[in-house]
């Protein structure tokens, strides 16, 4: 290929992300929610996402397949041996490896501390069921963050915010399936009513956006950090590495089950270009094109 056909495919590539209808970008995350687990699962909501947008059930989390690694690797757009999170036992400050690269507050870049920085007004919304997740996010980046006892109440929380806000980005974390898999086993059938709990709770989500007249310019992407087997997680089984990656709102190819292989840390890098924003050269991610027709 020569330069000038290099030179213009940049140019496509660029406009395009700049001409994407979406107004915002809504991440729903669910702990311990596998590939397999969905799929057995009764979620109508989620479901009809998958049928309205571009999906994989072989997207990979990373290793080790634990909480922390995982959620960090989501915002983050690298693996561990470049932002450092190897274990729950993580926080800044206090860790092992070093990242390979720091934002202003000394722990890797995030995708809300590019937001912030490359759209200053920005309104960045964080609510999550699991409380060790805040430590993941650089302090003062969120225009608000916020823990909820149940999942419900996270919802609820998102919700609520929507009502007086119009935020660019959304980030949901869910606890509630992994805490069916820690305490049922995964696959039981305890493990399948949280799923459709948090199935119902998304539905709730996207109702509440389009009674809101804002679904329309909404990207949805929901995703999982890790799957488990029996009670646990932390292995290396594909029981634990797959994850659903499900990409659905204006721009996105409907129907389309991806051919692309995805990994955790491509759900960041998807989210910037999304919000036409620039990555830094230690991010490892890139954007799912494919769902976009690219």
């Amino acid at each position: 290929m020569t330069l000038r056909r290099i030179l213009l495919a940049l140019s496509l590539a660029v406009c395009a992300a700049a001409q994407l209808p979406a107004r915002r970008v809504v991440v729903i995350g669910y702990d311990g929610l596998s590939a397999r687990g969905l799929q057995g699962a009764k979620a109508p909501n989620i479901a009809a996402l998958v049928s309205s947008g571009a999906w994989t059930m072989h997207a990979r989390a990373v290793l080790p397949t634990v909480s922390s690694p995982n959620w960090a690797s989501m915002i983050m757009g690298a693996g561990p041996a470049q932002h450092g999170v190897t274990s729950n036992e993580w926080k800044p400050g206090q860790h092992e490896i070093e990242p390979s690269c720091k934002g202003p507050s000394g722990i890797f870049p995030t995708m809300f501390l590019l937001l912030r920085q490359q759209k200053p007004a920005s309104d960045i919304a964080i609510f999550h069921h699991w409380e060790d997740f805040a430590r993941l996010v650089e302090p003062g980046i969120p225009s608000v963050i916020a823990h909820g006892q149940t999942a419900a109440e996270t919802i609820h929380r998102a919700i609520a915010y929507l009502d007086s806000h119009s935020p660019d980005l959304v980030f949901i974390h869910l606890d509630s399936i992994d805490d069916a898999g820690h305490k049922y086993g995964h696959l039981t059938p305890e493990y399948f009513e949280a799923i459709a709990e948090a199935d119902r709770l998304t539905g709730e989500l996207v109702r509440a956006l389009e009674k809101r007249e804002r679904r329309n310019d909404t990207v949805f992407l929901l995703t999982a950090d890790h799957g488990g087997v029996g009670k646990k997680h932390g292995g290396n089984s594909m029981a634990e590495l797959e994850i659903p990656w499900i990409l659905s709102g204006p721009g996105v190819k409907a129907g389309l089950e991806l051919s692309t292989p995805v990994n955790q840390f491509d759900t960041a890098a998807t989210v910037a270009y999304l919000l036409g924003l620039k990555t830094p050269p230690c991010w490892m991610g890139r954007p799912v094109l494919e769902a976009l027709g690219q």
